[in-house]
Parts: C-alpha cells; structure tokens; sequence
C-alpha cells in the first residue's frame, strides 16, 4: 500500500518564497510543490499520490541509517543531514529569493548536496507530473547541463552540475561525491513557450548557484530582524513569524490557509479540503500577529488586498479570494488516492459561497487596529467600512454557516453575531476618533440591539457561560475568541467560567475540539491546534499563569520536529492532521506567546 511508505504530515518542512511552496520529507524528498504560485496545480504531488503524483528525490549508495532536518537559523533553508554506513551528507533545500531592492520572484528551486564524510554515490530523480500528475512531461536536453520539462501551461528548467540524463519520464543525476565535494541542482519555472524557444534560458553555473544560497540566507535574516520579540519561546515565535511570512503571496499580499491541499482532518475520511486561498478571518488575524511583531507592511499588504478584492462594495465581499483576487475557485475532484487513501482529492473550495457573518467584524476589527497603529482609513476606506457596518446591522439577525463553515443548515452561531457586534461598535469608535460623519444614533442603538440579544439568547444563565449557538446548550471553541473581538473582557466573570467550561466539554487528552455536534460529515476529526493556543491566550489574559502554561506547552508539542504546525492533532497519538502547516494555527500560537510573555512582565 502507498500509504505505508508516506511520510508523517508533520515529519515534512516547508520552503518557499512568497510565491511557491514545496514540502520536502526528512530523507530529502520533495513530495509537494506548487509553481509558480502557491495555488498552481502541483509540479510535484506524490504526497497526494504515490505513484502518479511525482517528485524530486535524493538518494545515497548504501542503507540509509539516520535523517534529520533544520532550518538555518532564522531562514526558510532547510538543513537536511543523511548519514549512511559510508557517508555524511548535507542537502540545503530552498527557493532562492531575490536580491536586495528587488521584488521580482527567481521562481528557483534549488538543491545543494555537500559530502561533509567519506564518500558516496548520490543519485537526484526529478519527476515532475503537472497538474496534480494529469500531465506527464515533455523532457527535452537543453545543453550539455539542462533539461526542459513542458507539459500544457506549465514548464521547468532544470540544472545540474553532474552527469545527468532521460530516464523514461524522468532527469536522473548522478555523481560520486568525496568529503568537501558538492552536487547543484536547480529547477526554474519557466512558461513553455520561452522553454522551446530555448535561446535566452539563463542556464546558471555553479557560481551562480551558490551565491543563490548566500543571497537567499542573508533575505530571510534580514526579514526576520523585522521581528521584535524579548522573553521566552523565541525560537517557536520567530519560526512562526518567518511561516506566515513564507504563506504571504507578495504580489497581492494575500494571506493562504495553508500551503497544501486534501491533507486530511481523518485518515482515510472524507474531511479533505483545498485551503491555498486566503480566508479573511484567518488573514486578518494573522495581519494582527504579525503586526504585533513588528511586521506591519505585511498587515497593511493585506488589509489592501481585502478592499481591492471585493472592489471596494460589501455586496461583493466574500470570506475568501483566491491569492490574486480571484472570485471563482469552485472545487472540483481530482482522480488521485489521497494521502494514506484519503478521498476526496479537492482542488478549489466552494466555501466562497457560504455567508459568515463574522467577516464584517474581523475587518473593522482590523481596521481599528490599524487606527491605534497610526493608520487610519482614508476617504475611500471609510465608505467601505461604512458599508460594512450598515450590512451586519441589516443582517445580524440571519443565520449563517459560521467561522467552521458548517455543512448543514445554517445556524445562529453565537461567535457570528458577536462579529456582526464588533462590526458595528468599531465603526462607531473609528468615526468618533477619526471625526467621521456617521449616523452615530442608529449605529448606537443597533449595537445595543445585538449585545442584548445575543446576552439573552447566546448566553445559559443557570451555568454562566456563552453557548455555541442561540438556544443551544452546546459550547463552540470559537467563544474563545470572543474578547479579541471585544465583546467581553477577557477577565470578565462570564468569560472566565466560559473558558473553563470549554476545557471541560471540548477537552480531550488536553487538547481542544472545535464542538461536539454532529456536523453531517462523516467520522470524527481531530482536536483543533488553534482553540488549545486560544485557551491558552484567555487563561493568560486572565492572569492564570499555570493552566495558560499548561495548555500552551502541550500544544507546542504537537508540532512537527521543525516547529510547524497542522490544523489538527490526534489526541490519541499526537499525529499532525489537516493542511500543513496551517496559518491560523502559528498565529494563534504567536498571539498566545505574546499573552504568556505579557504575563510574565512586571
């Protein structure tokens, strides 16, 4: 069975360069890539299938014994260390980045083997299948060095400073490495027609690729000098801060859930979804993280690719854009086995069409953050936010799909009207501070409308806690978040016995649920990673340093050797499940760092 060879989701590293991504396995393995956007139909995919979806491996004569990975620090470069009984290798993986002052994406995948000891032979197989493995390559010899790889729309370049040739639909190098020798490998995207045409391809030289290396190494440290960060768990903060960095689309400064796509919340379940577009919740949240670190270019990349995607008018906001700005990413099924068997294969998702009431919230939220930054919204921005506010007064009352996107009938989720809420009270604020001309009365009275109902109708006064939807006894993780949304103070009463009720109904093997209800999904996912880092933020807000310790260390420590984290956690095992590595899930693990550090000063 393919699935007995796929590695763990979380034994994989991310690389990218703000416009690609790959995952590469701990024995050198690159079984994910998509170019030259991280949304483009995958060039490499055996993660996603085994035997069709194609790869670029590494491999060393002799058995291998050991292989461990690591990030330069402070760098997206991945450090993998393969020892056999006759050698040591060392492969650095990444995308190289562009030189200082400029923006422009090389689209470069690079891989560098050094023979640190002894001697050995190593073989690198390159075998793309375009389009999520629909498209076997057209493979050309383009000089003594390079190979072109074309299939449709899509096309590589590929170098190497070895003895390489075609082997049926793949490019296989192959060299003798001694200690202190090195073997490059490069693949560029590049359209198919420039690769055909085969006169200006840029064919690079050794030189050339190791000066990529340097270049990339000193773009990322100097990036991560943007992240202010004094106290404890640096380390995990900083990975995480350079995470959200890589997942940002630096064209448009969207924001992708998550690099990959189908990686399942249930092995073997039918709860697989494409998550490369950027939702706004999830977006703005991370803005806000990466903000508080310092990164606010990155924050303000984002709230203009919000506005400019809906075009400025609320009637067209949806919950979430492709990473362009596009409105159409229907899903459609892929003929592929799934990871370890895990069908649906998913490309697109048909959540832009579910109404989250939420959205109206996270944006003016966002919007007022910005405003205490020292930013606030010019004439044009004003008249959306105002939009803004008058659709979650004119709708607050609907029910909706929620922040879980739930597949049955809608619902009147708790979290979705305290959105509504929040929408309107910093519309109110930002009109007052920045003296902007506002039907304040009606606004004013509206807000009190919502705060009342949802008090009355969201909240079991026998328990004294906020309930996941009206009526309902049932609790949400996402109430949770319901001071970031500053509806309730953190320490308030209400929201401390909440927090505690959540950890006892939601809990399991200390980590966190999203909710217990049935979903009219099939089998049971795992533990949501975000909601243990959300109680965590609350508990620490709340001044209670030993629970907020408690379950933040333990949600650390599900994630993978690398520091990277997926959407969901097998409690049983601790197995990463979901997309990887998901952004709402680094940044709530920033944000509730941030909280225990807080905590912490005097």
């Amino acid at each position: 069975m393919s699935g007995e060879r796929q590695p763990p989701i979380g034994d994989y590293g991310l690389i990218g360069d703000c416009h690609a991504a790959a995952l590469v396995s701990r024995s050198a393995s690159i079984d994910w890539c998509c170019m030259p956007r991280l949304d483009s139909g995958s060039c490499f995919g055996r993660l996603l299938d085994w035997e069709r979806g194609g790869f670029c491996a590494l491999l060393a004569g002799g058995s291998l014994e050991s292989c461990r990975s690591e990030y330069l620090s402070d760098t997206l470069v991945l450090e993998t260390l393969l020892r056999t009984r006759e050698a040591e290798l060392r492969v650095r993986d990444f995308f190289a980045m562009p030189g200082h002052g400029s923006e422009d994406p090389r689209r470069e995948l690079v891989r560098i083997v050094e023979c640190v000891a002894g001697a050995a032979e190593v073989a690198a197989e390159v075998a793309p299948r375009f389009d999520y493995g629909a498209v076997r390559p057209w493979l050309r010899r383009a000089g003594p060095e390079a190979f072109t790889a074309i299939g449709g729309d899509d096309g590589l370049l590929v170098w190497s400073d070895c003895t390489a040739d075609i082997d049926g639909d793949s490019i296989c190098a192959r060299e003798l490495l001694h200690a202190g020798e090195t073997l490059r490998l490069l693949i560029r995207f590049t359209p198919p027609h420039r690769l055909q045409d085969g006169r200006k391809l840029g064919i690079p030289t050794p030189g050339d690729v190791d000066a990529r290396l340097e270049r990339t190494v000193r773009w990322w440290q100097r990036w991560r000098r943007k992240v202010r960060w004094e106290g404890e768990r640096g380390a995990g903060v900083v990975r995480s801060a350079l995470t959200l960095k890589a997942l940002t689309y630096a064209p448009t400064g969207a924001i992708v859930a998550a690099p990959t796509t189908s990686l399942p919340e249930r092995l073997g379940g039918e709860r697989n979804w494409d998550y490369r577009f950027s939702w706004i919740r999830d977006s703005a949240l991370s803005a806000y993280a990466l903000a508080e670190l310092g990164c606010e270019d990155e924050a303000a990349s984002f709230r203009h690719f919000i506005v400019r995607s809906s075009a400025g008018h609320v009637e067209d906001l949806q919950i979430l854009f492709g990473i362009g700005g596009e409105r159409r990413i229907a899903a459609e099924s892929l003929d592929l086995d799934g990871y370890r068997g895990s069908r649906p294969v998913r490309a697109g998702n048909d959540a832009t069409d579910q109404v989250q009431l939420d959205a109206f919230g996270e944006i003016l939220n966002l919007a007022w953050r910005w405003h205490l930054r020292g930013h606030s919204p010019d004439d044009d921005e004003w008249r959306f936010f105002s939009e803004l506010v008058e659709a979650a007064i004119a709708r607050w009352r609907e029910p909706d799909k929620g922040i879980w996107e739930w597949r049955g009938s809608s619902r009147h989720f708790v979290y979705s009207k305290a959105g509504c809420w929040a929408a309107v009270d910093r519309g109110l604020r930002l009109a007052e501070e920045c003296m902007r001309q506002a039907p304040v009365r009606r606004w004013r009275s509206a807000r009190t409308r919502i705060r009342k109902a949802i008090e009355s109708r969201g909240y079991d006064s026998k328990r004294g806690v906020f309930v996941g939807c009206f009526g309902d006894r049932q609790l949400d993780g996402a109430l949770l978040l319901l001071p970031l949304l500053g509806f309730v103070a953190f320490d308030d009463e209400r929201m401390v016995r909440t927090a505690d009720a959540v950890r006892r109904q939601l809990g399991e093997d200390g980590f966190i649920r999203r909710y217990r209800r049935a979903d009219g999904l099939k089998g049971r996912e795992g533990a949501f990673l975000p909601c243990s880092f959300w109680l965590a933020e609350c508990y620490a807000r709340q001044g209670r340093a030993e629970p907020a310790r408690e379950v933040f260390e333990q949600a650390v420590a599900a994630a993978g050797p690398l520091g990277l984290f997926s959407e969901q956690v097998d409690p049983s095992n601790g197995e990463l499940l979901g997309n990887y590595p998901q952004t709402l899930t680094h940044l709530s693990h920033i944000a509730a760092a941030v909280a225990l550090n807080e905590m912490a000063e005097p």
